[in-house]
């Protein structure tokens, strides 16, 4: 495991910690609460390496049939909520489809404090021999209670503390990301797309770029225009920065954001639009082209064999388009033929490990080349990325 590849998994983990504990989700400008700014967060991250699980290797768990596994859930929202937590659900479902045997349950809206101590407690105690929470705020709770069940496995998203019996786990939605650009690309007529982002850090700004860079492989004069909106959920935000961004010209929009507002609003203007985290096409029956997707299930399915296996052992995995860790929602109707042909050939490159998106040469705003030809970005400099490449217009908060 390099340190490249555990520093990708904690970009975002990291941040949220300083969302919880500083309430930046409701601050409106560039500077967070409690004096931490965008680059400050960046040193953070930078910092957090040191905490993080790189070079141990750990013993593989003994074998549990699938009947005793009752693996349980704590979800950090409600299974309805449409998006997150949605996805992870069905994540659930889809792992007890693929492994026979193996019957779950879950506690939903388990909020990122002590309660989440105690329902994995209660769920250890009813029979659970894995656990999985769904939150980084659930970290330090998921590492207090792993070391009163160190025979019970513990599987933490977004995080970056493990142990013996805790394991972490992510996605590569960048390559998604890139994806669902070629798409709007190709179907922008004005050559000016939308973004609406929650908050300038690495993990927005890498799919910002990945975006932008689909968009330019299939329509070199398009341009990109980002509008933050410094929150990760917040409908009233993301539908206003979605009309502003219409009103400015753009006839796709693309988004970073957590529901389906600024897709409402792009159905409603009559613009395309590009979902994010499930497929959004309820909330734009008409304008929705596609969306980068979250496919948990994987991860799920893969533990559950593992463990029946008895070849579970604590690391930090990164799925991506490769594992169908990430993905695409359906194309919507007006994606003609020949757009999803080239969408699918992209794919099979990133998939085959010939290319991936930001392979040289990659050029900044400024038409500076960062990443030369040749080349390809390595894991802790995507983690990084604290610019924009060629194509967009916007500025990133410092």
């Amino acid at each position: 495991m390099t340190l490249d590849i555990v520093a990708r998994q904690n970009e975002y983990s990291v941040y949220k910690l300083l969302s919880s504990r500083y309430n930046v989700r409701r601050f409106s400008k560039p500077i967070i609460q409690g004096g931490y700014t965008v680059k400050k967060i960046t040193a953070i991250l930078a910092a957090a390496f040191v905490f993080m699980f790189c070079g141990t290797v750990f013993a593989a768990f003994p074998p549990v049939p699938a009947e005793e596994i009752n693996p349980g859930f704590v979800y950090i929202g409600p299974v309805g909520d449409g998006g997150y937590t949605f996805m992870h659900d069905k994540g659930r479902l889809f792992m007890e489809a693929e492994v026979p045997g193996v019957k779950s349950r879950f506690v939903e809206s388990v909020p990122e404090g002590p309660d989440a101590t105690r329902v994995m407690e209660t769920l250890v105690r009813n029979g659970s021999k894995v656990i999985f929470a769904n939150s980084f705020g659930h970290m330090d709770f998921v590492l207090e209670t792993a070391k009163k069940f160190p025979e019970v496995i513990f599987m933490h998203c977004s995080g970056y503390k493990v142990a013996e019996n805790v394991g972490t786990y992510f996605g590569r939605m960048y390559q998604a990301r890139y994806l669902s650009g070629l798409v709007a690309g190709s179907m922008t007529k004005k050559n000016i797309i939308g973004y609406v982002g929650a908050y300038p850090i690495p993990e927005v700004v890498r799919g910002i770029n990945a975006f932008t860079r689909g968009v330019r492989k299939v329509n070199p004069d398009a341009e990109v225009r980002v509008i933050w909106i410094f929150s990760w959920l917040d409908p009233g935000k993301e539908k206003e920065a979605a009309k502003a961004l219409i009103d400015a010209g753009a006839d796709v929009i693309g988004m970073h954001a957590d529901t389906g507002a600024a897709p409402q609003a792009a159905e409603e203007a009559g613009v395309y639009v590009v979902g994010y985290n499930n497929d959004m096409s309820n909330y734009a029956p008409t304008k929705h082209l596609t969306a980068p997707i979250w496919n948990w299930g994987i991860v799920y399915r893969d533990t559950m064999k593992q463990v029946i296996a008895g070849t579970w052992k604590s690391e930090q995995i990164w799925p991506g388009l490769k594992e169908g860790m990430v993905d695409l929602a359906p194309f919507g109707k007006d994606v003609p033929d020949p757009v999803k042909k080239i969408v699918e050939e992209e794919k099979a490159k990133i998939i085959s490990g010939s290319w991936d998106v930001f392979t040289g040469p990659v050029k900044d705003q400024q038409g500076v080349v960062k990443v030369p030809e040749g080349t390809t970005m390595t894991d802790g400099e995507m983690l990084s990325m604290s610019w924009f490449v060629e194509g967009v217009k916007g500025d990133i908060p410092k």
